[in-house]
């Protein structure tokens, strides 16, 4: 610790929930290794500087917070253009502050990829933090070759068959998503990658025994460090809620008896429509096991939460569930009420899940999310799912729900989930844990460049 003080890193996120809390709880374990942490972000979806004391925030003024998030690639590729110069006169500032500790490096979310331009611009070495898995990664890193073998764009006629250079994956699961210009996901694919290709090191929230195959083919191909030190959440410790509107779940799922209890939930950005949400609650209620369902303001398209559900389902539904707008999501996986989570396979929810060693419905909406449920479901067999990729109706869910949680198949997997969390448990031990061995040399690795 003492003789690592005086050294700052300087992080960058991109600016959704789902990126900022990696990289929130990157921040935190390099300062418990001694360094300094300097948090540069977007005015925009910005973190509340007074929940972290032991940061330093920079923000840059960037314009984009008018930007519609409808098309999530479009509003990357204004992010990484508007956000150049910004960058550029933030770093030269802190560089060049006599108050402040010299930076080490800057590390950067592997979306920002711009950030490589800039670090280069300024001699400042530069890692890349991917908050997605390692076997998404691999599979973005094949798209030319893809797009050359006619995989993609993606045609509805061959939604279900094979991709032979990924085995476990059909070209549904591709990780792909709707964008006004289909150029542009893949030259912001392209420059992610020749952007990470090109830093000084890639960190994973992911562990060596879960993605081996996929850390092993990008750490040969990529040609540079590979550092998988997840998962980062239980490398720290977990705060539990305060506020009464973030402990009602909590308070609950207290009341529910042990493994009865579904959890679902679809992350801070995927949309679904009215049809969908419709079917969704009418399966939820014909199951009739208890759930406990996040509903997020702006989950429909166009609609205020519940509007859209006649007051007879929402009674029924009440009467055996509860819905809330939030939950604190750490402390709900690790609840013993908790029998299975209904999720949308991001790469947080995907790994949370399997560390609590709770199976999965997988019900993916876009890019990785989709690579995340298909390995989920037949590769580490850990989650079960809806085969449509279009509508799903409520006599399937209510079946795939029974299937999870009263059915000898739900007992199966939850039986391997719960290996896996072991697997998880061990990776993170001193000394010989992969991640722990990982984080060792990713703090030596700063402190050498």
């Amino acid at each position: 610790m003492e003789e690592r003080q005086g050294r700052r890193i300087v992080l960058f996120p991109s600016p959704f929930q789902g990126h900022i809390r990696p990289m929130v709880q990157l921040g935190n374990l390099l300062h418990t290794r001694g360094f300094s942490i300097t948090i540069v972000h977007t005015t925009f979806n910005s973190p509340d500087p007074f929940l972290y004391p032991h940061f330093t925030f920079h923000f840059l003024h960037e314009n984009i917070s008018s930007q519609s998030q409808t098309d999530i690639i479009a509003f990357l590729k204004v992010l990484n253009t508007n956000c150049v110069q910004p960058l550029t006169d933030c770093l030269t500032r802190l560089i060049s502050d006599d108050h402040e500790y010299p930076i080490s490096c800057l590390i950067s979310d592997a979306g920002l990829t711009f950030t490589g331009k800039v670090a280069n611009q300024l001699k400042l070495p530069r890692l890349v933090l991917r908050t997605g898995g390692a076997t998404s990664l691999s599979v973005f890193a094949a798209f030319p070759f893809l797009r050359e073998k006619g995989y993609l764009p993606i045609q509805e006629s061959r939604l279900e068959e094979q991709v032979p250079e990924f085995p476990h994956l059909k070209v549904k699961d591709l990780p792909v998503i709707k964008t006004t210009n289909p150029e542009d996901l893949f030259e912001l694919v392209n420059g992610m990658i020749d952007g990470t290709k090109s830093s000084a090191g890639v960190i994973f929230n992911t562990f060596q025994e879960l993605e081996d195959p996929a850390i092993a083919a990008i750490s040969q191909h990529f040609q540079v460090p590979i550092f998988p030190i997840g998962p980062f959440h239980k490398l720290l410790p977990a705060k539990p809620p305060t506020q009464p509107d973030q402990t009602a779940a909590i308070d609950w799922l207290d009341k529910q008896a042990p493994s009865s209890v579904i959890y679902v939930s679809f992350g801070t950005l995927a949309a679904i429509n009215e049809q969908d949400f419709v079917e969704i609650a009418w399966g939820l209620a014909n199951s009739k096991q208890p759930f406990l369902w996040v509903v997020r303001p702006g989950l429909v398209n166009g609609l205020d939460w519940l509007d859209l559900l006649p007051d007879g389902l929402i009674e029924d539904l009440k009467e055996r569930g509860l819905i809330v707008k939030w939950a604190p999501q750490l402390q709900v996986l690790a609840h013993p009420s908790i029998a299975v989570f209904w999720t949308h396979n991001g790469w947080n929810s995907t790994l949370e899940s399997i560390c609590e060693g709770v199976p999965m419905i997988c019900m993916p909406f876009f890019t990785d999310q989709k690579v995340n449920a298909r390995y989920a479901r037949d590769v580490w067999r850990v989650g079960l799912g809806f085969e449509s990729v279009k509508l799903i109706e409520r006599e399937e869910i209510e079946r795939v729900i029974r299937r999870a949680m009263v059915g000898e198949e739900g007992k199966e997997i939850r039986k391997r989930v719960l290996e896996w969390k072991e697997m998880a448990r061990v990776c993170l031990g001193e000394n010989k844990g992969s991640s722990f061995q990982s984080l060792e040399r990713l703090v030596s690795h700063i402190l050498s460049i």
